[in-house]
């Protein structure tokens, strides 16, 4: 038997047991060694998560030792890995058409399925991702990274652009590098003071905003020198600010929606067409992407650790984890360890 941790319903853990995975064909089995804790994880345990129900074993940014493989070609048994959470049917107009992130049948590890609050967790062989000689806690935050490299890669963000990041979470955060290795000036918008300074001390984001403190027009117009960003990224998941950031656009801008939440987006029509405006949402990450955030990993352009605020003992998270709500305590991102 193995350890788990489940949320058996919104508000509450229950450590229990389960049988150890069995290895199948075209499945690999993980040893966890550290589980990223994400707005999903938050949002499920909030019971505000699109797409859940309980209860669920959460848990999808993970890192681990490679214990068992089968048809996993190139992996080494021991070896420490990541994987790509999101688990694809493979033959769905959207597989077929190379987004697989947005499969028609999506099985979303930790959301869909039980995920990595566990002790081992069988995966998909064809979803690993060799951990290239970095750290468990690094592989642990490849996939919130990949994220924002793939709503970074969605925008088409060139050189030189403004880039609006409406959100200093750990998604937003992440969008916020991957923007400036595109080679955007960055803008960074959220009501929390302390992630904004965060953004500055160890993103070296030149300008942000407060929009409870600031007139954001008046701010973005002068930043800009009265264009507007010409990309804006929604990395909150607030409907009030998914819904404020239409009039953040410059004529001809893109705006990417990495947030999700459950509500109706309201716009003016005439505001949004008179710019020609390209409205986009951005779903997951693709293998791509997780290479390209390894590659940045590699070379110094990204350091993973920085995020890390908090860190527990997978004993300790039910006890822990309520507190990482509450904006006071200054969570980015908190790491749990396992082993």
């Amino acid at each position: 038997m193995i350890k788990t941790l489940t949320c058996t319903t919104p508000g509450q853990f229950d450590y229990g047991q389960k049988e150890m995975p069995v290895l199948t064909a075209n499945h690999s089995i993980l040893k966890i060694k550290r589980i990223g804790i994400c707005g999903t994880d938050l949002h499920a345990f909030e019971g505000t998560q699109p797409y859940f129900v309980y209860p669920r074993i959460l848990g999808h940014e993970l890192a681990g030792e490679l214990v068992a493989a089968d048809n996993a070609p190139g992996f080494t048994i021991g070896e420490s890995v990541t994987f790509i959470p999101y688990f694809n049917c493979g033959t769905c107009i959207a597989c077929r058409s190379g987004k697989p992130n947005c499969c028609t049948r999506i099985q979303v590890c930790g959301v869909h399925i039980d995920g990595g609050m566990a002790e081992y967790l069988s995966v998909p062989s064809s979803s690993l991702i060799h951990g290239e000689g970095l750290s468990m806690e690094a592989l642990a935050l490849v996939e919130p990274l990949a994220i924002g490299a793939h709503g970074v890669r969605r925008a088409a963000v060139s050189p030189g652009e403004f880039v609006l990041v409406i959100g200093a979470g750990p998604i937003g955060l992440g969008i916020m590098e991957f923007a400036r290795i595109a080679g955007g000036k960055v803008i960074a918008m959220d009501i929390n003071e302390g992630r904004l300074q965060f953004c500055k001390d160890k993103l070296k984001v030149s300008h942000t905003i407060n929009p409870t403190t600031a007139d954001v027009m008046s701010v973005l117009q002068e930043i800009t020198n009265g264009d507007m960003p010409t990309v804006v990224i929604d990395a909150t998941g607030s409907q009030k600010a998914i819904n404020n950031g239409f009039q953040y656009m410059a004529h001809g801008a893109r705006y990417v929606l990495v947030g999700l939440q459950k509500g109706e987006i309201s716009v003016s029509h005439p505001e949004f067409h008179k710019r020609e405006a390209t409205l986009m949402s951005s779903r997951n990450a693709t293998r791509e992407d997780f290479e390209h955030v390894i590659k940045n990993m590699k070379n110094g352009e990204v350091d993973p650790v920085t995020y890390i605020t908090h860190r527990v003992k997978f004993e300790a998270v039910k006890k822990e984890f309520n507190s990482w709500l509450d904006p006071r305590n200054g969570v980015i991102k908190a790491m749990v360890e396992l082993g």
